[in-house]
């Protein structure tokens, strides 16, 4: 499952130009693929890290589940034709929330020393023919939300179910 939407990203870095803080989202712009755009800039204390001092993170994945998909959005959504019973989705998501150990969600060669993390939010969203993975946690191991909604999406198709 290829999908990456990143709304609401952090990121930081240091300079030494006499650039005002204001003006950094609009200069950063002009040299930016269209597909990426810097919505604001501000200044923060030297220490700040945008990936260490999160304290929460979400992922959402998007399923376009309509017949034929759509060649504007291909790259940035995942098109599964086949009707997916979206009800019980959400009843499965429901069981991510809260601490637990993800070890069996994690990708091969993942570095982390701990795979105990804690999912504040796990929702599945339909609107029309897009079908909405979201989870929101204090931190995911490599590949974890990839493989959680393909987990997900295998309850969907009923491929877990009498097992």
């Amino acid at each position: 499952m290829q999908v990456y939407m990143l709304f609401g990203q952090v990121a930081n870095f240091k300079t030494n130009s006499n650039l005002p803080t204001q003006k950094f989202a609009i200069a950063i712009n002009s040299k930016l693929k269209k597909s990426i755009i810097i919505k604001s800039a501000e200044e923060v204390e030297e220490r700040f890290h945008s990936r260490y001092n999160a304290k929460q993170k979400t992922y959402r994945y998007v399923i376009n589940n309509s017949k034929q998909g759509t060649a504007i959005y291909r790259d940035l959504e995942c098109h599964i034709p086949m009707e997916l019973d979206v009800e019980e989705m959400k009843k499965a998501a429901k069981y991510f929330e809260g601490e637990h150990d993800f070890k069996a969600f994690k990708a091969s060669g993942t570095s982390s020393k701990s795979s105990v993390r804690t999912i504040y939010k796990a929702e599945v969203l339909e609107k029309e023919d897009r079908i909405y993975i979201e989870l929101t946690g204090n931190g995911f191991l490599y590949n974890m939300v990839r493989i959680i909604s393909g987990t997900l999406v295998d309850v969907g198709l009923r491929k877990n179910k009498g097992r």
